[in-house]
This record gives C-alpha cells, structure tokens and sequence, in this order.
C-alpha cells in the first residue's frame, strides 16, 4: 500500500551520551565501537541516520552514576553498566555541523535545572542548527540525581510533575517573550531592535521563579521541539498538554493500539489537534540479508548479557535497592506504594506478571531490563523486519518508532543500508527531507507565537 507523504512514518535513533546503548550490554559487542569519547564517533552515527532518513536523533540521559543497587557503583564501572554520561547538547552541536536535515533532541531535567538555562540552551541550539533542535522533557527519577544537586531527598512522582508543568510554562514564555519580527538591525539609523515587541516573562508559580526578559530571539522553528515520555497516569497528562513527539514503551501492538487512542483523545481533550502529535513507540531492530544471519547476531546480542545488567538498572529506575530484598519475596503493598522511580516501569511489571505482589524475580523477568526483550523487536530479513514496522503502523498503534541500538554503529548501519530502502519502497518513508527544520521533516504546523498556554 503506498502512503500520502503526511502518512509516513517518523524515526528516531534513542542515543546515549556514554559507552553503550539503553542495552547496557552492547559496549561488549565484537562491533561497537569504544570511540565514544571522540566526536568521530557521534557525527558518523548522524551522518549515518541522516542517510537512513531519520527524523531525528535523540539522547536520553540521567543525572547520577547508577548506584543505587548496594549503595555502590562498583559494580557499575567495573561491568559498564552506564558508568560515562556526557552532556549530550554539545555533542548535538558537533553532529548539527556535519549534517543538514537531521533533528537534534536532548534530554534536559525539569526537575534540577533552570527554566531560563534550558530555554537559553535549548533556542540556541536552534538557531545553530538552522531549526533543528528538540527539548525532551523529563522528570528526574532517583535519590542519587538529588544528591548530586545538593538534595537530600528525591521530590514525589506526581510533584516532580507539577514542578514540571511550572518548568514548562516558564520555558515557552520565555521562547514566547519575542514576537517573530523584534530584530530592526537598521545601521543606518543605529536601530537593532524594537524593545515594544520583547517582553520580560515575570512568572512566579508555586515551585519557580524566573524573571526574564529572555536573551536569545525566535528561533527558525518559531520553538524547538517538545519531547515527552510520560506513561503514568499523571505523565500521560503531562504528555497530553505539551508533547509534540511523544515516546512510548509498549510491549505488543494490542497495548499500543489502546494507549495510541487514549493519548490522542487526551490530546484532543486539551484543545490541540492530535494530527499535531507524534506517538512513536521504542522498538528494537535486529536485520540480516536473510532471516537467518539475523538469528545469528540475535544469538550474539543474548550471549552478551550479564547478571548484574538489569538489577542495577532496576534499583537506578525504580529508586529501589534490589540488593535489599530476597530474590523470592513477595513486594509489599508498602513496598510497592514507596518506590519513587518510574512508575509506568512499576505498573509494566505489575501488569505482564499478573501479581499484585511481584517478587525481585519478576521484575527482572518482566522488566527485562538491558535486554531486547524489554521492548518489541522488528527481527529477520529486510522484508520480516518492514512487514513488523508497517503492521504497527497501518494498525494506528503508532506514528512511527524510536529505534534503539543494540550495538554502535552497526544497528543504524545495518538500518540505513538494508530496512530504509524496503520502508521507502512501500512508500512509508520518505526519500528525501521536506523542509529545511525539524517541524517541517515531522509535518507539523509552524509554532506561532500566542504567549504561554495555560
């Protein structure tokens, strides 16, 4: 079936600023490569992206060394288990010079930064980028985050996103602060601009206060981009107000299709159009010529698991110590009720196991945390692994997909080189960008400047 071009489908590579991908594992990868401190390294794989017509690629990112499993990071450096973590928004700045279409998102907390630092970062990289920049919107999750700034206790799940919905009305005002035309630049008459048409934010909510006036003028994309991830109930609403790409973690096509009607309805709900809003679920790829070459790098890719990958990641996400807790006991209804992490994780594994009360074994079975089976996964030939993408896509459980790695470069590359061209054949991808910015590769409308939304 060939698609209108509105139709076809959005990709994002999930990228992290640090030694291995999501699959903690993949550092370990007889192809990975380990130059991951070099900016070589992350302009091949945006090069790389932009040839496989990418929309955008994105870095997720955390604040902390995971260390909460024993209280301890030892085990973390000495298997890898996400040791390094980089600031990504430099590094989008290397990979925006070397490419011309490509989006470039970021991770940047709301619940310890600034609302006038991540604005200011965030435009700027927008305009550096001739209007390719995208914010992704998290609540940070963990005790060991809060320590590095300063805090002695991590905020409550629904107030780090009340916090959020502070941080977000003071980001878009001040990006709103500037009407389109401020800039005169009038040498003649010694006119740079007109100071009716900047005004100062003075926003005071309950958690932030930031003054303004704002220094970086509108950008190409009117804004950048707003990325939300939220799959709790409150981040779902969160989502709903102020996502315009929204990732999703699903575990099969049924949930997918339930949560894409549910958020677009929400979407609606608020007064937005839900044509406006990408729901793009995370789905790994693993692609051969034929379907058994890929059963032989999927043989690989499980040899290289280790016990401690997923625990480790499990007591960093939920905020949990996992190394407290006997491997067969029962979570209390307590126990349950105080973990502070993520809480979509924690209703995944509630959901897939069926209990209640799941033991410390069923959250590392369900969760698989650091494994491709933590998320779906498109596997086989060129054609196996577009059949599975289009079949989501034509079911309407989503708008397209984030492609995780499951090693560096070699998924991207495996990806542009054999599953982009059968997408494009069938008319789900395009062939080239349209439009120079971000927006406009996505189909969404031109942001025009009506002040903060409330």
């Amino acid at each position: 079936m060939v698609r209108a071009s509105k139709d076809e489908m959005v990709l994002v590579g999930f990228l992290q600023a640090q030694n291995c991908s999501i699959l903690t594992s993949s550092w370990r990868h007889p192809e990975s490569s380990h130059g991951f401190l070099t900016p070589a390294y992350y302009q091949h794989i945006a090069k790389t992206l932009e040839a496989g017509k990418f929309h955008l690629a994105f870095f997720d990112d955390r604040l902390a060394m995971p260390d909460t499993f024993g209280s301890d990071h030892s085990v973390t450096v000495r298997e890898g288990i996400r040791p390094v973590k980089l600031d990504p928004i430099p590094i989008l700045a290397l990979m925006g010079a070397v490419t011309k279409h490509l989006g470039l998102g970021a991770t940047c907390s709301t619940t310890y930064y600034e609302p006038f630092h991540v604005a200011r970062a965030f435009q700027t990289l927008d305009h550096m980028t001739h209007g390719r920049a995208a914010w992704n919107v998290v609540t940070s999750l963990n005790h060991s985050e809060a320590a590095n700034f300063g805090r002695d206790q991590h905020l409550d799940h629904d107030t780090r996103y009340d916090r959020a919905d502070e941080f977000v009305e003071a980001v878009v005002g001040h990006w709103n602060s500037w009407d389109d035309n401020a800039l005169i630049l009038d040498r003649e008459r010694g006119v740079f601009g007109d100071p009716a048409k900047i005004r100062r934010l003075d926003y005071v909510g309950r958690f932030l206060k930031t003054r303004g006036p704002f220094t970086v003028p509108r950008s190409p994309q009117g804004h950048p981009i707003l990325i939300q991830a939220g799959q709790s109930g409150r981040g779902n609403d969160f989502a709903a107000r102020w996502g315009e790409v929204i990732f999703a973690g699903y575990h099969n096509i049924d949930v997918a299709r339930q949560s894409y009607t549910k958020v677009k309805a929400l979407v609606e709900k608020r007064g937005r159009d839900p044509a406006q809003v990408k729901i793009t679920p995370s789905m790994y790829v693993v692609v051969g010529e034929t379907k058994t070459e890929a059963e032989e790098k999927l043989a690989t890719i499980d040899s290289l698991n280790r016990s401690h990958d997923g625990i480790v990641l499990l007591s960093e996400q939920l905020s949990f110590d996992f190394s407290k807790k006997p491997f067969d006991e029962p979570f209390s209804d307590e126990e349950l009720k105080s973990i502070n992490g993520l809480h979509a994780l924690r209703d995944r594994v509630l959901a897939r196991s069926g209990k209640s009360n799941p033991t410390t074994h069923d959250f590392i079975q369900f969760a698989a945390k650091s494994t491709v089976r933590e998320l779906p996964l498109a596997f086989g030939s060129p054609k196996d692994v577009a059949d599975t993408l289009e079949d989501w896509f034509e079911q309407r459980a989503c708008d397209g997909f984030v492609i995780p790695a499951t090693h560096l470069p070699g998924t991207y590359e495996d990806f542009t080189r054999l599953v982009s061209p059968e997408l494009q054949r069938r008319g789900l991808l395009k062939r080239g960008y349209s439009g120079s910015t971000l927006r406009s590769s996505l189909g969404l409308l031109q942001h025009v400047n009506q002040g903060m939304r409330r």
